[in-house]
């Protein structure tokens, strides 16, 4: 995600400076005559909730004095009543609105203390929205008037501003979140099995050429039949969707005609992005859970529950901050003006507090029970499963998920760092959790490079990392192995550029990871050389061959199967236009890459000893006496300890015997496998492997070549020389049935 301190949301200053505020808020403009009918209500559910007869308001604040419901006209422009809410209970404050139906616009004004010195922000002339909104109609408007303090003071906690920010903010709405299912079932892929497909929702499907304009972008777009068919073609069995919660754009992006694209930037984790929505109903994102889940694939959600939109001190006052600032963040504790910043933008969401705990969990209860999705990946995880001292596998966070019955069969992915203290984490979360590999991707960049000294690293990777993962019964699915994200450069760049290009984010090219561990062949982005363009191509085909015969869980970046590049931007999370939309023009003159993706997948499914549920340590073997996984040397014998620290040692075969110990089948059977030999060759010139002799009377037969993607099958016999490309990857079987026992 995004990395970057958002204490510049801040408009540039073009006001006097305002005279010192007082420490408790300013009274609003004189309410509206209320003409609602309101009753007590409920403190629970929190949120706006639908009965069928009327909308029970729920809005928890342990610090508020008087909240004020206000309602609005169908445009969401002009406030027709303003309610206070009746009931204070158990720190929510409530109230029954018997007249109000689906479909209302709606906010909250809080009224309390604004002493930002002890942590309290209220401002009650600033609109905001409902933490628990379903859906959010309309969009931020640029204006000064979204911020609580006066712009332009020297000091924020030292001014207070009296402007009411309705008409710049969107409104919540209420929904009737009844839809007709039918007979919808999760596809439940076990995950040694999965494929999963990394996208934006709106970059993937933006200039899909069988879309219709309305749909291009959306969430309807994603669930139509020629995108579903296309995934399945390829093989993907999840996809993985850049946040989909309603997000709040940067004043200082748009300021530069800019965008959030990648939507870290969340404000609403209960909403759809309104963007997303052709139609603007919650009922289209349903409906492409439906249709995908028709088609076999899981909806797997990347979600920031590690901080809000509303950046640092001196950030917008949008929700969470004007509702109970000292609850929902956490606050440095000897001056609770500021804000602890374990994430890079400025804020830390307080997961500690019950109420902000519950709101999470909340959160991922309903986008599992109502929309159905099969699975979270967590953004900077490590600051979500971090206590007072420090991250903890047995948090409160990772207790009280193991115990909401709705997330116990879904399929929860960390990303397993942040920038906090000893926020690094890979390898700790808890059982059932699986986690982002950066480990993985880092060896097999620097492996295909040519660097020095990778073989070592590369085994223990490929093998699904059992070194940091084979602990409490976690198993190699547990590594989500990836070699490109939409954070850093697309498979394409990442062989045709040596340097970062982010000058169109604005930054001076500042921003973005220096180091990417690229080879460009000799040439700085486009070559019309086919020397070049033939290496590049070779090139990604051992990255995606090198990912999808793995141990482990394979995460493909959406468009590297068509060489989508973004011009050697690394950090393109404001580009929400052709440098990051796919161009699906692309397909005809990449089939034969496309092809190539679908072969790879493929033969990743029909060989179970591919995924293996069990990790592979080289000490279970079968009555031949063969390994569950031997690592020979370009002579055809296994590699000794003293040869695996050979620094120059770049060419390696890995044999995997699925007839030692059981493979998983489908749907979690257990099955016997041929037995597959992977060579892997990074030198730049031809190396001369000797294929090894086993005890059994076969033949191997070439199914793959990276060097020769159009190869025809081809038989080997034992102890045969085979002239292995440079930069190449070559995959050999021998037959289940040619291998049984006289």
């Amino acid at each position: 995600m995004r990395r970057s301190e958002l204490g510049s949301l801040a408009p540039k200053a073009r006001l006097s400076t305002s005279i010192a505020a007082r420490q408790t808020a300013a009274r609003v403009v004189a309410p509206l005559t209320t003409r609602s009918r309101v009753w007590p209500g409920r403190p629970y559910p929190l949120g706006a909730t639908w009965d069928g007869k009327g909308v029970n308001f729920a809005l928890f604040s342990a610090h508020a004095e008087r909240v004020e419901l206000c309602l609005f006209d169908a445009a969401g422009v002009r406030e027709i009543d303003r309610v206070r809410l009746p009931e204070y209970t158990d720190e929510v404050w409530h109230g029954y609105l018997p007249d109000a139906r689906p479909g209302t616009l709606y906010g909250y004004r809080v009224h309390g203390p604004y002493e930002p010195r002890a942590g309290h922000r209220f401002n009650p002339n600033k609109l905001l929205l409902d933490p628990y909104a379903k859906a959010i109609y309309g969009r931020f408007l640029q204006s000064e008037a979204i911020f609580g303090y006066r712009v332009g003071s020297p000091r924020e906690d030292l001014s207070f501003d009296r402007r009411d920010s309705a008409r710049a903010m969107p409104k919540s709405r209420v929904v009737d979140g009844s839809f007709q299912w039918g007979d919808d079932r999760n596809p439940a892929t076990p995950w040694s099995d999965s494929v999963i497909y990394e996208m934006n929702v709106r970059g993937f499907t933006m200039l899909h050429q069988s879309l219709s304009q309305p749909l291009r972008g959306t969430c309807a777009g994603l669930g139509s039949q020629p995108v579903i068919d296309y995934l399945r073609s390829l093989g993907i069995t999840a996809v993985e969707l850049l946040p989909v919660h309603a997000r709040f754009d940067e004043p200082h992006l748009l300021q530069n005609n800019l965008r959030n694209y990648w939507g870290y930037n969340t404000i609403g984790f209960f909403a759809a992005e309104p963007q997303l929505l052709s139609t603007g109903l919650v009922a289209e994102f349903k409906t492409m859970v439906r249709q995908l889940h028709d088609a076999g694939i899981e909806v797997i959600l990347d979600v920031v529950y590690n901080h809000t939109a509303e950046g640092n001190h001196l950030g917008p006052t949008l929700c969470f901050r004007g509702i109970d600032n000292a609850s929902y963040y956490r606050l440095v504790s000897d001056d609770r003006r500021h804000y602890i910043n374990d994430t890079g933008t400025g804020n830390t969401l307080n997961l500690s507090h019950p109420r902000v705990l519950q709101m999470v969990l909340d959160s991922l209860t309903y986008w599992v029970e109502q929309m159905r999705v099969d699975g979270f990946r967590f953004d900077l995880a490590a600051t979500v499963g971090r206590e007072e001292h420090g991250f903890d596998p047995g948090s409160g966070f990772f207790d009280a998920i193991r115990h909401v019955p709705a997330l116990q069969h879904v399929k929860l992915i960390a990303e397993p760092w942040d920038i906090g203290p000893g926020g690094y984490r890979l390898g700790q979360f808890p059982p059932s959790w699986a986690e982002w590999n950066d480990r993985y991707r880092d060896a097999v960049r620097r492996y295909w490079r040519g660097d020095e000294r990778m073989l070592p690293e590369l085994a223990a990777r490929i093998s699904a990392s059992a070194d940091l993962f084979d602990h409490r019964g976690r198993r190699p699915w547990a590594s989500i192995n990836f070699v490109t994200a939409h954070d850093g450069f697309t498979l394409n760049d990442l062989v045709s550029y040596n340097e970062k290009h982010n000058e169109a984010n604005q930054e001076d090219n500042q921003d973005g990871h220096p180091e990417n561990l690229t080879f460009n062949f000799g040439v700085e982005g486009p070559t019309d050389d086919p020397v070049i363009i033939a290496q590049r191509d070779q090139q990604k085909r051992n990255f995606l061959a090198t990912l999808l015969l793995s141990q482990g869980t394979p995460m493909l970046l959406a468009g590297d199967e068509i060489s989508h590049t973004q011009g050697g931007n690394n950090n393109a999370y404001c580009q929400d236009n052709e440098t990051t939309w796919l161009d699906w023009s692309r397909q005809e003159s990449e089939a034969t890459l496309v092809d190539f993706t679908r072969r790879l997948i493929a033969l990743r499914s029909a060989h179970p000893v591919l995924r293996r549920m069990r990790f592979l340590h080289g000490n279970f073997t079968c009555s031949r006496g063969i390994k569950d996984m031997t690592w020979f040397t370009p002579q055809g014998v296994e590699k000794t300890s003293e040869q695996w620290m050979d620094p120059v040692a770049r060419c390696i075969g890995v044999l995997l015997n699925g007839r030692a110990g059981p493979s998983v089948g489908p749907r979690g059977s257990l099955v016997e496998d041929d037995l597959l030999l992977i060579i892997l060759n990074s030198h730049h010139e031809i190396v001369e492997f000797t294929l090894p002799s086993l005890p059994i009377e076969a033949h191997w037969t070439r199914l793959l070549d990276t060097a020769d993607p159009d190869s025809i099958v081809e038989a080997f016999s034992m102890g045969a020389v085979l002239p292995t490309k440079g930069r190449s990857l070559v995959v050999l079987s021998l037959p289940v049935g040619e291998t049984e026992e006289p």
